[in-house]
This record gives structure tokens, sequence and C-alpha cells, in this order.
């Protein structure tokens, strides 16, 4: 079992930042990828960014130069560092990790970003 706890959402406006945090417990030797999903009122729940167990990251070009996905994994924390944050931005975000020989992902509870002027 893993689990996931995000914290770091808040209020913000329009171009200021925040940074997300995901804490990791549990059964954690075995992920292959942590990554983060933001999911819009009345929206599906889609990708944002992630980061693999070799370093590698991906993100969602509607984040692209302004998002960066970390670890610390002395700390089994994964960060999202959000910048230039715009209205459209607004979502729960929820903390993903995918692990090697399981089929279900483990989720977090979420974390609420409200970007508004």
């Amino acid at each position: 079992q893993v689990q996931l706890v995000e914290s770091g959402g808040g209020l913000v406006q329009p171009g200021g930042s925040l940074r997300l945090s995901c804490a990791v417990s549990g059964s954690n030797s075995g992920i292959r990828r942590m990554g983060w999903y933001g999911q819009a009122p009345g929206k599906q729940r889609d990708l944002v960014a992630y980061i693999t167990s070799g370093g590698s990251t991906n993100y969602a070009d509607s984040v692209k130069g302004r998002f960066t996905i970390s670890r610390d994994n002395a700390k089994n924390t994964v960060f999202l560092q959000m910048m230039s944050l715009k209205p459209e931005d607004t979502a729960v975000y929820y903390c993903n990790a995918q692990v090697w020989g399981k089929t279900n992902d483990y989720w977090g509870q979420g974390t609420q970003v409200t970007v508004v002027s």
C-alpha cells in the first residue's frame, strides 16, 4: 500500500506561484512513476506532469515552461512548482503513484488551487 498526502494549494492571483507537495508513505519502493493530475469543475481529471523512477519528466502542453515537477527522495516527497499561474489552472490537484506490477494507481485526497483576480 502507498499513501499520498497533498498540501500547498490555495488562492492566488494570476501570475502568482504555488508549490504543491505530496508526501509519500507506505510501500513506496516499487513506485515507477509519480504524477500530478488536475481536475477542474465539471471536467475530467487530466495529467499535468509526471516524474519516473529514473528521473524523466513529462508535462502537459498547457503547463510547459511554467510548472516543474521534482522529488526529494530523502524526504519521500514530490513537488509541483507552479509559476505564472492562470485562471484556467484552477482545479483540484491530485498526486498519483503508479507501482510496478500493479494495475490500479494510488491517489491522494487532492488539494484545491484557485487562481482569481
